[in-house]
């Protein structure tokens, strides 16, 4: 009976020590993001992305049945996007991937390496060694992020070709009248 009480106390110490752990890890990845930019660049380019796809859509259009996309539809179309890629949708989950890439010495030295704050020469190959994990996390940073977002792409064919039923059938409208 005492062992079993012993084992369940040791259980909770170490489901405490190691919630406390990756709490610390989660703080250290947010504080990472945080002085990364990582959100403002991450926005950034979802912006940038996002004029890229309605300028192809636009061209699309324009070429295949010679008309331009309204500003409102662009903007529908573009306001998909801002919801969809918002960094407030992917924030928690980069910052567990980043504790669960990262040792808590190696967010440290990313961290005071952002802040300008130098790096020990003891902590060199540790800087190179975490340099070197970059690939991976981008690789299942972009996993998590296409797996956790809806996308826009078939509300986006839905708002075009619904644009484009109506435009032909008032100008069918015009075309019987006259």
């Amino acid at each position: 009976m005492k062992s079993r009480i012993a084992h369940k106390y040791l259980l909770a110490c170490l489901l405490l020590f190691t919630s406390t752990g990756y709490a610390d890890g989660i703080r250290d990845a947010n504080r990472l993001i945080q002085v990364t930019e990582v959100g403002k660049r991450f926005e950034s380019l979802a912006e940038q992305q996002t004029r890229a796809i309605i300028r192809t859509y636009s061209s699309i259009v324009s070429t295949s049945v010679e008309v331009a996309l309204p500003a409102q539809l662009k903007n529908r179309i573009a306001a998909c996007y801002v919801e969809v890629y918002a960094w407030d949708n992917f924030k928690a989950g980069i910052a567990r991937i980043l504790a669960d890439s990262l040792s808590e010495q190696e967010m440290r030295i990313l961290i005071d390496f952002y802040l300008d704050r130098g790096l020990a020469p003891r902590e060199i190959q540790t800087f190179k060694d975490t340099i070197a994990k970059a690939d991976h996390i981008r690789r299942v940073s972009a996993e998590y992020m296409l797996l956790n977002s809806k996308g826009c792409v078939v509300r986006d064919a839905e708002l075009i070709l619904g644009y484009l039923a109506n435009l032909s059938a008032s100008v069918n409208n015009e075309v019987a009248v006259e």
